[in-house]
Order: C-alpha cells, then sequence, then structure tokens
C-alpha cells in the first residue's frame, strides 16, 4: 500500500505514481492491503485500485520461495494482471511471484528494485538480537539470492542507486537502468539560523538495523557536552532505558510530519550511520533537503551520489571530531547553493520521463 507515504518504499512509489499521473499515463494499481486501510487517495492518480490480501503467515513459510514473496501469490491477482496487453511495472523483487509461476506471457514487463534483496535481509539477520528473528531473516537471504535470477526473464529493471545499478547491470546487463528515488521534496525549507544547537537521529525503532544505529549514537554521545535527539514515530523499551541514563539525551515521538519537520529546522546536525549498504536511505535524502549539516559512515552514503554534501564518520571517534568541528561551522547560503546544484540528479519529472520512454519506447 503507497499510501500513507510514510517510509522509503512506499515514498518512491507513491510520488511515483504522480509523476507518471502527469505525464498522461492511466495507471492500475494492483496493491496488497496489510495493517493500513483502503485510500481514497490514490484513485487521484490511478484509473482503477485493485486491493489483495496477503497469504497466511505458516503457509508462505513452509514455502520453498522467500516469504515475502510466496506470501503475495494471489490468483485474482494474477487474473486482473493477464485480462489486457498493458505492461506491467512490479515494485520490488517481493510482487513478481506472477513472473515466478510464467503466467506473464504477452505483456512487457519491468521491476523496480528497491534493494538488493538478500543483502537487505542478511543485513537484517546482523542486526537482529532476537533469535528466531535472526534465523528468518537469514533464511529468507538465502532464498531470496536463489530466487533472485528470475530477473533474467523481465523486459527491465529499474535500479534505485547507482551502487544497485553496478550490481545488477553486472548480472543483467542493458536490461538495468538507473532510476533516482522518487520524493516529495523539491526544495531546500531548513533555516540557516538556530541557536539551539542539537545533533538528531531519525528513523523507524521498530526496525532493528535502526535500533542498531540509535544505540551506536547514544554510545557515542553519551559522555560528551553534545546533545543528542532521537526521533521515531515508535518507541523501543531498549533505546528509551538507555536515554534515561543520559541528561545530554532525548527521545522525540514523532506525531505528525510536522513534528519531524521543525526537528529538521532545528538540528545543526544529522547523524545518520547504517550498518548495512542497501538502496538509498531517504531518511539522508530527507535529511538533505530539510536539515542543514550531515554526518553520515560509509554504508550510508557510498555509491549514492551523495558523498560531497556529508561528513563521513565511522567510528566513535570520527563522529565526535566531525560534530566538534560542525557545531563551530555556521551554515550558509553557499552551503545550501552547492547542495541543491548535486541534488538536481534526483529530479522526479526527469525520472519518470526516462521510465515512460523505456515502457513506451
Amino acid at each position: 500500500m503507497p499510501y500513507p507515504a510514510n517510509y522509503g518504499g512506499v515514498i518512491d512509489v507513491f510520488y511515483k505514481l504522480i509523476e507518471l499521473k502527469k505525464l498522461g499515463i492511466e495507471i492500475t494499481l494492483h496493491t496488497f492491503e496489510y495493517g493500513r486501510k483502503q485510500q481514497k487517495e490514490l484513485e487521484k492518480y490511478c484509473v482503477k485500485v485493485h486491493y489483495y490480501n496477503r497469504n497466511s503467515f505458516l503457509k508462505s513459510l513452509l514455502s520453498k520461495e522467500p516469504f515475502i514473496v510466496k506470501s503475495r501469490a494471489n490468483k485474482a491477482l494474477i487474473k486482473n494482471l493477464t485480462n489486457n496487453d498493458f505492461p506491467i511495472l512490479f515494485e520490488g523483487l517481493h510482487t513478481t511471484f506472477p513472473i515466478f509461476i510464467n503466467k506473464i506471457s504477452t505483456q512487457k514487463v519491468y521491476v523496480r528494485t528497491h534493494n538488493i534483496e538478500h543483502l537487505f535481509y542478511k543485513g537484517l539477520s546482523d542486526s537482529e538480537r532476537n533469535i528466531p528473528k535472526k534465523i528468518f531473516f537469514k533464511q529468507e537471504a538465502n532464498r531470496l539470492y536463489n530466487y533472485e535470477p528470475i530477473l533474467n526473464k523481465v523486459d527491465g529493471i529499474f535500479t534505485i542507486s547507482p551502487y544497485e545499478q553496478d550490481y545488477f547491470s553486472k548480472k543483467y546487463g542493458n536490461k538495468a537502468t538507473y532510476i533516482p528515488v522518487f520524493h516529495e521534496i523539491t526544495k531546500f525549507s531548513s533555516t540557516i539560523e538556530c541557536n539551539d544547537k542539537f545533533v538528531l537521529y531519525h528513523g523507524n525503532i521498530a526496525v532493528s538495523e535502526n535500533v542498531k544505529a540509535a544505540l551506536f549514537l547514544i554510545d557515542v554521545y553519551k559522555n560528551s557536552s553534545f546533545k543528542l535527539i532521537i526521533a521515531s514515530s515508535h518507541q523501543n523499551k531498549k533505546i528509551t532505558s538507555e536515554i534515561k541514563k543520559y541528561k545530554n539525551i532525548q527521545f522525540s515521538l514523532l506525531k505528525s510530519d510536522n513534528d519531524l519537520k521543525n526537528l529538521f529546522k532545528k538540528a545543526h546536525i544529522n547523524a545518520l550511520p547504517t550498518f548495512q549498504k542497501t538502496g538509498i536511505k531517504l531518511k539522508l535524502l530527507n535529511a538533505l533537503y530539510q536539515g542543514k549539516f550531515v554526518i553520515a559512515n560509509n554504508k550510508m552514503v557510498d555509491d549514492t551520489g551523495l558523498e560531497n554534501n556529508v561528513e563521513k564518520a565511522n567510528t566513535k571517534e570520527e563522529f565526535i571530531q566531525k560534530t566538534a568541528m560542525l557545531f563551530d561551522k555556521k551554515f550558509d547560503q553557499e552551503t545550501i547553493n552547492k547542495r541543491l546544484e548535486s541534488l538536481k540528479k534526483f529530479n522526479t519529472e526527469k525520472s519518470a520521463e526516462k521510465i515512460k520512454s523505456i515502457i513506451f519506447e
């Protein structure tokens, strides 16, 4: 379900719908509904929206295919996809079960790869402390690695970052085309001056990889004079427990988009470590469009095309050093102008035009 567009993958899908609609493309959207209600908003951009239920957990878990794929094996979906000759764009490897069972025979087929999925799930396994979940993620990584070659059957692959483009082009040749991530922000929106200097980390801490990043930053700043705010729309007992030990670290519960926007405007630094190099992190792009200085590690920023917009730090000592340096640095219009120039490559209109030209050439 690509709406509300409030986390990584669905942000790319939702704003892609908007831009393709602007180009006059009539879109029939097929989406799985779980945990979210049907959304009238999607009807503004699609001539028709079909909703489907995912399969039961146990039935999908015992399959040889990846859980994220098998749980989306749906007969009604296959029937609706094959009752016309329209080209099909599958969002993510996890939606491609109809390709896997060779049900798509006459239509052109394209896949938007949001990650190198087996590496993404390996990273989840590495970050997870819960043993059953850790085992599940590891098994899913192995299944996804074995499943991925179905991309040999498709007409085109739309990759989401230069890193993914390098990977998929080496394996699948000219089928792979880099299409930068779609997003909402089109202009810089932060303030230049702010008296309350602090470091901000934002992320969904219901996800183990983000929990690991937040705990890392607590460890970085806990004995420093720098103020750290961790912001999320979710809460986590481990993080809350750690934060209570230190006066210079706070948690901010995000109840709306405006809460995060206000923190972006105030924060002098966005600290963004990650422990798995997959896709492009929307939180990095949001921080660059809406925030001031950014400190990120190699896995967050390398091979994204955004390397020159951040200060790199990989160890606790480097994060402290870069924080001290940036707290003494003024965020000015020259910095903004250089940043906006480098962000031009993330023009969503041009990305939509590129997709249209490939599918309807």
